[in-house]
């Protein structure tokens, strides 16, 4: 038997709630996050249909962040020259090029009361309440941001957030069978000089290739390489 849990929907009104079930075995996740690895070399010719990149993108904006805050924006990038240009800026790395879709994930710099507006605006819109009675959370939200920037962490906490969509990312497109590779490994400023970032408050923290891998990755049938459950994982 499926368990089933509830959870209050979007929906606006007072008690509403949703029925969700786990419609996948526990056994298919597993396999799922067996099955990925960082894919080195794709296959230029195959393309993520676009239902599926739909719903992709849909677990980018489902990702969690602190404080609801959601302080990044995702470069979605298909053109063939765009790629090639990203791949050159990524030390010649194949993966930019030849991948379907490659995602830059960037930060919002220096985030500011005005974002968490924005953010409060949409929470009362989404749940059909008064922009002020979400007074008492503003005042919370500004001040950890405060605290933070004094201590000149601000843009490091924030630059957290964003792998937290990374792993969401990665782990999504496994249980629908897509195969990625992060990447670290590019240089920041050349990528938000080609994307058109520095005038927005965004900037460059890390990014994902997307899409199938190639016959002939090697990598594909290496074994996988962990520590066992008991090394990384204490049970209190």
């Amino acid at each position: 038997m499926r368990r089933l849990c509830r959870r209050r929907s979007n929906t606006p009104g007072p008690g509403n709630v949703l029925t969700v079930s786990h419609p996948i075995p526990t056994a298919t996740l597993l396999h799922a996050l067996n099955w990925r690895y960082a894919t080195k070399k794709f296959d230029p010719a195959r393309k993520i249909p676009s239902d599926v990149w739909h719903a992709l993108e849909q677990a980018l904006v489902l990702t969690p962040s602190s404080n609801g805050l959601q302080p990044w924006k995702f470069v979605v990038v298909t053109d063939a020259a765009m790629k090639a240009r990203l791949s050159v800026a990524a030390y010649g790395q194949e993966q930019p090029a030849d991948c379907s879709h490659f995602v830059v994930l960037a930060v919002r710099r220096n985030l500011d009361d005005g974002h968490v507006d924005r953010h409060i605006a949409r929470m009362a819109e989404v749940r059909g309440i008064a922009p002020a009675s979400l007074g008492k959370f503003r005042e919370v939200v500004t001040g950890s941001l405060e605290r933070a920037r004094k201590d000149g962490q601000l843009d490091v906490w924030q630059e957290h957030q964003v792998y937290i969509a990374l792993g969401q990312l990665v782990t999504s497109a496994a249980l629908l069978g897509v195969d990625t590779c992060a990447m670290e490994g590019f240089e920041p400023d050349k990528f938000d000089e080609i994307l058109g970032l520095p005038a927005t408050g965004y900037s460059s923290v890390v990014a994902c290739a997307a899409g199938y891998r190639a016959p002939g990755d090697k990598y594909a049938t290496t074994k996988k390489v962990r520590f066992s459950a008991d090394d990384v994982i204490t049970r209190i």
